[in-house]
């Protein structure tokens, strides 16, 4: 079964910390450019975070999180991780990471907080509150 499956998500009070998880079965995850995405509770619309292109070469991130936020890889266990620090109450959402063929182009939108469309696989989220 080809699927991937984020872990990591919880209750976390603001300045705290969360590592994410996005794990793949029944395909190699080091073949896709895989994106991490936000949706905002009320949110009608994803947000994009962070993505990592094939090979780890370049990482992007949105504005809101740059210098917070690590995106990086584990082939061995065939897993992307997302490492947040310093968390606030607007990076409370469900997380959900993306696989993209590197054809797609879709690492660069993230800078700018894009969610783009067109992934070959995605998960079903993992819920990240940040409150006190």
């Amino acid at each position: 079964q080809l699927q991937l499956v984020e872990s990591g998500g919880g209750l976390v009070q603001p300045g705290g910390s969360l590592r994410l998880s996005c794990a793949a079965s029944g395909f190699n995850l080091d073949s896709y450019d895989i994106g991490w995405h936000r949706q905002a509770p009320g949110s009608e619309r994803a947000r994009g975070v962070s993505c990592i292109i094939v090979g780890s070469k370049n990482t992007y991130y949105s504005g809101s999180v740059k210098g917070r936020f690590t995106i990086s890889r584990d082939n061995a266990k065939n897993t992307v991780y997302l490492q947040m620090n310093n968390l606030n109450p607007d990076d409370t959402g469900i997380y959900y990471c993306a696989a993209y063929d590197n054809a797609m182009r879709a690492c660069p939108g993230f800078k700018h907080a894009l969610s783009p469309p067109g992934y070959d696989y995605r998960g079903q989220g993992t819920q990240v509150t940040v409150s006190s």
